[in-house]
Parts: C-alpha cells; sequence; structure tokens
C-alpha cells in the first residue's frame, strides 16, 4: 500500500507562513508532508526532514538530496535542538509532527509492526539499533509489561495478558508477530468483535521500544525556544496518548501562568508566548480515500511573544 499523507493541505497551509523560512518535518516517513511542503518554499527557503527509520531516509536521499534547500536527518526528533545547532541556524519558522507509524512500516511484515503479517517481533522505527519487541518482551517482568500495556495500550486486560505472556516465554520465547498475536487472542477473555484483541497490546510494545511518548513530549518542550516570532508548530496525532500530549502542551504554553493557583493576579498582566491555531479532523472527501485519516487530529500553536 502507498502511504497516504494524511491532512496535507490542512497541515501544510497552516505551517508555511513564510516563503522564505526554515520549516523541519520531524516524520519524513515516505516524503508527503515535505514535498508539499517543499513545493511552496521559494529559492530561498530550507527544509529539514528527520527520520530515524533507515528505509525513510533513503527515500529522502533518493527524492531529495538533489535539493540543495534540503538538509536530511537520521535520528530523533528528541534531538531537534541538537539537529538545529548543527545546521548553523539559531531559530526556525515552523516545525510539523507527524507521530505514528507509516503504511509502509506496518505493511512490511519483516518490520513486525503488525499483528496481521507474520514476520519477527521488530517494531523498531530505527531496525539497526536499540533492542526488538521480542528482546524487550522476553526480558521484562509482569509488573514492567503490566504497567507498559495500561499506560500505553489503554488495555484493560493488561495484568492477564502479562501473565500469558510470562508463562508463554517460560516455554518457548516469543519470537514472532503471530506468536504474540495469538497468545493475546488467547488469555483475553473478551473483546470487541469489530478489533483485533492484540491491537493495543501491539501499540503498546511499539510505543515501549522506541520510546515514543518520552520523544514527543522532548520535542513539545523544544519547540518554544527554537519558533522565530510567528512561527508555528503542527501535530498530528492518531491516538488519544498522542493527541492529549500536543493539547495540554500547547494549552500550559498558551496559559503562561506561573503563580499558585490562589495568588491574587489579573489575566492582562500575564505575558502569553504562544496562542492555539485551533484543532482540525479530517473531512469525507479524504475519509473516503484513506480510512486511516479517521482517528486522526491535529493541533496546532504561533509563537507571538
Amino acid at each position: 500500500m502507498t502511504h497516504i499523507p494524511v491532512m496535507l493541505e490542512q497541515a501544510v497551509d497552516v505551517l508555511v507562513h513564510r516563503l522564505d523560512g526554515f520549516y523541519i518535518d520531524c516524520t519524513f516517513g515516505r516524503g508527503g508532508h515535505s514535498a508539499a511542503i517543499l513545493s511552496k518554499l521559494s529559492d530561498q527557503g530550507r527544509l529539514m526532514v528527520i527520520d530515524k527509520d533507515p528505509e525513510a531516509i533513503a527515500v529522502a536521499q533518493s527524492s531529495m538530496g538533489h535539493d540543495a534547500r534540503v538538509s536530511i536527518v537520521q535520528g530523533s526528533f528528541a534531538q531537534i535542538k541538537d539537529h538545529v545547532a548543527a545546521s548553523s541556524v539559531d531559530k526556525v519558522d515552523g516545525i510539523l509532527l507527524d507521530l505514528g507509524v507509516s503504511s509502509n512500516q506496518l505493511d512490511v511484515a519483516e518490520r513486525g509492526f503488525s499483528f496481521g503479517k507474520p514476520g519477527p517481533l521488530d517494531m523498531r522505527m530505527d531496525n539497526t539499533a536499540g533492542e526488538t519487541a521480542a528482546e524487550w518482551l522476553n526480558r521484562a517482568s509482569e509488573s514492567e509489561i503490566t504497567v507498559v500495556l495500561k499506560d500505553y495500550g489503554e488495555e484493560r486486560h493488561a495484568r492477564r495478558i502479562a501473565r500469558g505472556i510470562i508463562a508463554a516465554r517460560a516455554v518457548a520465547p516469543l519470537q514472532t508477530t503471530q506468536d504474540l498475536a495469538q497468545l493475546v487472542a488467547k488469555v483475553s477473555p473478551s473483546h470487541d468483535p469489530n478489533k483485533h484483541p492484540a491491537t493495543r497490546v501491539f501499540q503498546a510494545v511499539r510505543i515501549q521500544v522506541n520510546q515514543e511518548l518520552k520523544d514527543i513530549d522532548e520535542c513539545l518542550a523544544a519547540t518554544p525556544d527554537l519558533l522565530e516570532m510567528g512561527g508555528r508548530l503542527v501535530v498530528i496525532s492518531f491516538h488519544s496518548l498522542e493527541d492529549r500530549r500536543a493539547k495540554r502542551f500547547i494549552k500550559q504554553q498558551e496559559k503562561n501562568d506561573p503563580y499558585p493557583s490562589k495568588f491574587p493576579i489579573f489575566d492582562h498582566q500575564i505575558q502569553r508566548p504562544v496562542r492555539s491555531l485551533g484543532k482540525w479532523r479530517a473531512q469525507n472527501p479524504e475519509l473516503a480515500l484513506n480510512p486511516r485519516a479517521r482517528s486522526a487530529v491535529m493541533r496546532a500553536m504561533e509563537k507571538i511573544a
């Protein structure tokens, strides 16, 4: 399946407000958003693209490596400050975070992201480094697995599934996506007939393996200092854990109230460094072409002080 970038027009329209500006696509994927951003920029504009995935970086080199306006970085967007510092600029005009897993990653069985495709239990965004999902599941304690399934997957049967994993690996280590998917289906007492019982488990393990929420928090925290006056942050999320972080971060930045809750201070005395630009969801024409967009939420903010 070809990866279709979600909320492409809305994201680029909100993000790009200066044609000669410096922009960052923190999750290149297969380059849909990056290409649309680049098409709007003048010869003086610049675009940095970041991705952990070596395959995504190879696509970026092939499709954009010839463009002098583009710099390509393999790494985590959690280190966005370091990436910007290395590019010899102080501030940027826009930052895009399109979170989640790309269709290309889900569709390649060898990457181990999908319970619907038999493959090794990997799940690493950067499949050249770090601990695989199998390695983590085969060494983590029952309590660790329970917490991850509960916190990152919002899985109601987290403890029961964790016990099942511990029991199963005592007989033979979990090695494939089918090993995990079949185990979860077996030990789950009940589930939505329209959703595979392993859906939340795979999400939780993937987030753990890639430290996705930690990376998001670190990237968001860096953005106020990186943005120029008038600079914009756009975040596209695909589940509540991601969206909650974006929503809370923008609200905190917008409020900018350092005083205790009962401290007497007037609203006009608080200097607000950012303003929310709103919240968007994909509309019917896009949903008809790309069902994946159904769960997408886009939020944006602008630096104003």
